[in-house]
């Protein structure tokens, strides 16, 4: 999907997504000391928003100019700094060694592309920093609620932890997560892989 569909999707509603933290990203980061964090594919901001303000200095990336335009205007409402960019994550390049904390959060992507912007991403990853890669899990197709319909798109627990060797994986697993729809709580599942570099 290009940038200009995305734009239009964005522009359909006040906001796309909620603006509130991803539930895993809590949990996951929540008690990390701050430093500096790169989220890829930043979409409306809700994520690299919410780190900023537990102190950290996070830099965030997506390819569509009106979600930026949207986390800017979140970051304004909440008093933070974050440091947004306009560029599209399949040829974007972050700085090596550079960040304590990488995620890239339901980014779905064709597996080929999908690698190679997980492979930038972990040389970004500093000694010591964490990557965090959560998306729909293949097995929300036919068990769970939204995500994409394409099942070359989605994720396995096994197939981002090897994508993210050779960094030393600290969990690799499925989880459920409860969505609101129309028609009442829903539940997705979803792939978790953290990890960290020594």
């Amino acid at each position: 999907m290009r940038a200009e569909e995305w734009d239009r999707r964005y522009e359909e509603k006040p906001w796309l997504w909620r603006v509130e933290p991803n539930v895993f990203l809590v949990s996951e980061v929540g008690e990390m000391t701050p430093g500096r964090a790169l989220d890829v594919a930043c979409g409306e901001g809700r994520n690299a928003v919410w780190l900023a303000e537990r102190g950290w200095q996070v830099d965030a990336v997506d390819f569509s100019q009106v979600a930026i335009e949207r986390a800017q205007e979140l970051a304004r409402q909440r008093g933070v700094d974050v440091n947004f960019t306009v560029a599209d994550v399949t040829r974007y390049r972050p700085e090596p060694d550079a960040y304590d904390l990488v995620v890239i959060l339901y980014l779905h992507l064709p597996p080929e592309q999908r690698r190679d912007v997980i492979a930038r991403a972990r040389e970004a990853v500093a000694p010591g920093g964490t990557m965090l890669v959560i998306g729909h899990d293949l097995e929300n197709l036919e068990r769970g609620w939204g995500g994409p319909p394409d099942p070359e798109v989605h994720y396995t627990p096994d197939e981002i932890a090897f994508e993210l060797e050779p960094l030393t994986i600290v969990k690799a697993e499925r989880v459920v997560r409860a969505v609101e729809t129309d028609e009442g709580v829903r539940e997705a599942i979803d792939t978790l892989v953290r990890a960290r570099r020594p």
